[in-house]
């Protein structure tokens, strides 16, 4: 029972920290899953021995309260022969008395022991449930984070710059690099074209526009315009033209 209660001892006074810090060292949870194992065995132990040690209090208890009962009804008898001058009868039961008295002690003792080594086991039980509901959410909460440790790499390399890929030394991921980097420039130079064209065509179109209209207000301030709307120059025409067929 001792050697199980200094088990449990360890068990509760690892130190939690050391154990984190080796598992980020390690990128691995693989210590605290152990020390799981270890502990939950430990504490299966612990339960089978307590209930084992819890019996026998009870055992001991129910000893010493019969013989206490029985060593009580003894000194009453006693008590009575006595008075009634039956010495030999007293002499005997007064024997019998003294031996229920020391196996009452005895039981009482054994009592006492166990009932302390019990109490000690369940609070080893306790204390061992408690740093397991600990170590347990510290697994849970080191494996969240070594996933998302693993998703940030996965993402850093997915979104890893052009440059870096290119200086890693790697022939194929190098001509690759060489070949994105042709297309964008490419790319790049057609943006540059075409947008050079348009702003041409853009602005030859708006600077016509600017400069007919400047000479179409000159020609019309020197009277070289008539000012009379389109449509009435258009029925002008076709009546002097309908004139003319007659």
């Amino acid at each position: 029972m001792a050697s199980l209660l200094e088990k449990t001892q360890t068990l509760i006074s690892a130190n939690l920290h050391d154990m984190v810090d080796k598992a980020l060292e390690a990128n691995s949870v693989a210590v605290l899953k152990q020390y799981i194992r270890d502990a939950e065995k430990n504490l299966d132990e612990l339960e089978d021995a307590a209930a084992t040690v819890g019996g026998e209090v009870k055992t001991l208890e129910r000893k010493y309260n019969e013989y206490k009962k029985k060593g009580d009804q003894l000194d009453r008898n006693i008590d009575t022969l006595v008075m009634q001058g039956k010495n030999d009868l007293a002499r005997a039961a007064q024997s019998e008395l003294n031996t229920t008295r020391r196996l009452q002690e005895q039981y009482h003792e054994q009592w006492v022991r166990q009932e302390r080594e019990y109490e000690l086991l369940k609070s080893a039980r306790l204390k061992l449930q408690a740093r397991l509901v600990t170590i347990r959410q510290e697994q849970k909460e080191l494996e969240a984070l070594m996933e998302l440790a693993k998703s940030k790499e996965a993402t850093v390399k997915a979104i890893k710059s052009l440059d870096d890929l290119a200086g890693v030394g790697d022939s194929d991921i190098a001509r690759m690099s060489e070949s994105i980097r042709s297309r964008l420039d490419k790319a790049s130079a057609y943006s540059e074209m075409y947008a050079d064209s348009l702003d041409t065509q853009m602005d030859e179109a708006l600077g016509s526009t600017e400069v007919d209209l400047q000479l179409e207000e000159r020609k019309r301030r020197l009277g070289l315009i008539d000012e009379a709307p389109a449509a009435e120059e258009d029925e002008a025409e076709e009546a002097a033209s309908a004139t003319g067929d007659l």
